[in-house]
C-alpha cells in the first residue's frame, strides 16, 4: 500500500499538494480528476437565485428537463441531489437490508459508504460473482478509473436475478454523459435498478453540486424525503436547466472532449508509457514507476491521480491544449 499521503482520497485537494511541493494553487495543471476542461459557460446569475430560496416550481423543473435528457422512463422516479457522490452516501439508509458486492477495482467511495453504515462488502470481478455473492450490486459504468463499460444487457439481467431476491442493483453513471449509448436508463423501467449522474463532469462545474438519482421510487422517494424541500441551490437549477437542454453545445463537447483524449494518449505513448484504459475526460496508464511519476510531475506543477490500492496505476485527466503543451514538455524532462 502507498502512503496515504502520496495517494490522497480523491482528485483536487490542491490546497495540500501546493503544502507538500511548494506550488502555489493557482499555478497547478490539476489533472487528477476528470472534469472537462472546457466548462459550460455560465450566465450572469439573477440576483434573486442567491436571495431567495429556491421555488418548488423551479425545482420541478429542473427534474423534469433532466428526465428529458437522461431518457428516463415515465414511471421511474428522479430526484435532484447536491452531487452523486452525496447520493451514493445515503443509498446505505435506503436500500434493502443485506450485503454489498462491487464491481472492483473502481470508485473508492461506494465501498467507503456500505461500510460506515456497517455492511459486509465484497470486491469482485465479474456481475455473475456479484450477484452470487450479495443481494445488492454496485456498478461504476463506465468505470472509474479504467473505461470499462457493462452493456445494459447484462446490467438489466442482473437487476432481475436480484429482484427476485429482494435486491437491487446501483449503477453509477458519474461519467455517462461522455457516451450515453451505453447507458442503462433508457432500459430500466419496472427495474429495480438505482441511477447515479453526475452533472459537474461533463459540464466541467464540479463545484456547482449537482447530480440526479433514478430509480424506483419506494427507494428514490425516501431519498427525496431525506434531502428535503430545497436539496440544490438556485444557481444549480437555472445553471442546471440551461446546460441540460443545450444539445448542441454538448454534441461540441462529445467530440472536443474525444479529439483531446487521443491526443493525450498519444502524448502519454510517446513518452513510453502504458495506457489501459478511460474514457473522454481521463486516461489510465500502467507503469510500475506510477508513484514516481506522480511525485516527479508534482514538482513541476501537474497534478495527477495515483491510488493506495492499485499502485502501478496513475491517471490523467483530459487537459486543455494549454495543459496538454504543458504536459508533454513535463514528460519529456522527467
Amino acid at each position: 500500500m502507498l502512503d496515504p499521503d502520496l495517494a490522497p482520497r480523491h482528485g483536487g485537494a490542491l490546497a495540500a499538494a501546493s503544502q507538500r511541493y511548494g506550488v502555489a494553487v493557482g499555478e497547478w495543471l490539476d489533472l487528477s480528476t476528470g472534469i472537462n476542461p472546457h466548462p459550460y459557460p455560465v450566465p450572469a446569475f439573477p440576483p434573486a437565485d442567491f436571495h431567495r430560496l429556491p421555488d418548488p416550481a423551479g425545482l420541478g423543473t429542473l427534474v423534469d428537463v433532466a428526465r428529458g435528457a437522461y431518457g428516463v422512463p415515465p414511471a421511474s422516479a428522479i430526484a435532484a441531489v447536491p452531487g452523486s457522490d452525496f447520493a451514493l452516501r445515503l443509498l446505505p439508509l435506503l436500500c434493502p437490508a443485506g450485503d454489498v458486492a462491487i464491481l472492483s477495482p473502481t470508485y473508492s467511495g461506494h465501498a467507503e459508504a456500505w461500510r460506515l453504515a456497517g455492511r459486509t462488502v465484497s470486491a469482485v470481478a465479474s456481475l455473475e460473482d456479484g450477484s452470487r455473492r450479495a443481494p445488492i450490486v454496485v456498478v461504476v459504468n463506465p468505470n472509474n478509473p479504467d473505461g470499462r463499460i457493462v452493456e445494459a444487457d447484462a446490467l438489466v439481467a442482473t437487476a432481475r436475478t436480484l429482484a427476485a431476491r429482494g435486491g437491487v442493483l446501483i449503477v453509477d453513471e458519474a461519467f455517462g454523459d461522455v457516451d450515453p449509448a451505453p447507458g442503462v436508463l433508457p432500459r430500466s423501467a419496472g427495474e429495480r435498478i438505482v441511477v447515479l449522474r453526475s452533472f459537474g463532469k461533463f459540464y466541467g462545474l464540479a463545484g456547482l453540486r449537482l447530480g440526479f438519482v433514478v430509480g424506483p421510487d419506494d427507494i428514490v422517494g425516501r431519498l427525496q424525503a431525506l434531502v428535503g424541500d430545497w436539496p440544490v441551490s438556485g444557481p444549480a437549477i437555472t445553471l442546471g436547466c440551461r446546460a441540460l437542454l443545450d444539445t448542441a453545445w454538448q454534441a461540441q463537447t462529445r467530440i472536443r472532449l474525444r479529439a483531446t483524449r487521443l491526443r493525450l494518449e498519444n502524448c502519454l505513448r510517446a513518452s513510453g508509457l502504458d495506457v489501459v484504459g478511460g474514457t473522454d475526460l481521463f486516461v489510465l496508464v500502467d507503469t510500475p514507476r506510477a508513484v514516481p511519476l506522480h511525485e516527479a510531475l508534482a514538482r513541476l506543477g501537474i497534478w495527477t491521480r495515483i491510488f493506495s490500492d492499485q499502485p502501478g496505476r496513475i491517471r490523467f485527466g483530459v487537459p486543455d491544449e494549454i495543459g496538454l503543451a504543458r504536459l508533454e514538455k513535463a514528460l519529456a524532462q522527467r
